[in-house]
């Protein structure tokens, strides 16, 4: 590669190859300190398989309730004008930036058995805290901000000229939103919806902190790779690998339906 062909200035390279190696290195000193003769038996013992297992299935269910809730709310964000707009997006977004624990704690007094709403579930018979419906909850908390980000751009960078002509040619609303505006921003939409699932599969303070770690119940891949640090580093360090591969397929499968969907 030629800085200069590409318009950079020679000295940006340096910042720039010591960037990528602070990124790179800590995931090739993972894949190097993996005990590869075992590492089969270590991913698939009972512990390990269970906690993927409850993984994947409350990492899908929070990217379902991540669509179901924001998707609306990036529709919104992006076509509705009413005061107090900007306050709520940046209350939306504050998941982004805030510290999982502090996510967790948040969930806590909100659905614990004391919280605000926790104490009126739990006449109903609802127990939320410490459950497998925790960890969905704390995943969606925390990855949904991402889907209605990217979605939110997405509906802005394409405008509203083709919404206003189906609606002109006597199209209902809800039609112009299933058969226009959708496909339109689908790229975005399916970029959002990957990033909400690798977040929440690598969700763990606020699940750690609003749902604990019970085997089985609440106790995700990441709390076991937390747990496996102390007792079986190996397990640790194989199990680490699962999920940089999983988040490595993730962002290039989310990177990839970004750049195909440039097209309008």
């Amino acid at each position: 590669m030629s800085a200069g062909r590409s318009g950079l200035p020679a000295w940006a390279l340096v910042p720039a190859g010591l960037g990528a190696a602070f990124v790179v290195l800590p995931l090739v000193a993972v894949v190097t300190r993996v005990d590869w003769p075992s590492f089969g038996s270590l991913v698939t013992s009972q512990a390990s398989l269970g906690a993927l297992r409850l993984s994947l299935l409350t990492a899908s269910t929070s990217t379902a309730l991540c669509l179901l809730l924001g998707v609306p709310l990036a529709l919104v964000l992006a076509r509705c004008s009413f005061p107090g707009l900007r306050l709520l997006r940046s209350l939306v977004l504050v998941p982004l930036v805030l510290p999982p624990v502090v996510g967790g704690i948040a969930l806590l007094y909100t659905f614990g058995r004391q919280g605000l709403l926790g104490s009126s579930l739990e006449v109903l018979g609802l127990r939320l805290a410490f459950s497998t419906a925790a960890v969905v909850i704390a995943q969606t908390f925390v990855a949904m901000p991402f889907l209605v980000l990217s979605l939110e751009g997405a509906l802005r960078a394409r405008g509203t000229r083709y919404e206003q002509v189906a609606a002109t040619l006597g199209a209902a609303p809800s039609t112009v939103l299933r058969r226009v505006t959708l496909p339109l921003v689908l790229p975005g939409l399916v970029s959002g919806a990957v990033l909400s699932f690798a977040r929440a599969l690598g969700e763990f303070g606020a699940t750690l902190t609003f749902a604990g770690s019970l085997q089985g119940v609440t106790r995700t891949l990441p709390l076991e790779v937390y747990l496996q640090r102390e007792s079986d580093a190996r397990a640790a360090v194989a199990l680490s690998l699962v999920l940089v591969v999983v988040a490595v397929v993730v962002i290039v499968v989310a990177r990839g339906r970004t750049t195909s969907g440039d097209v309008p």
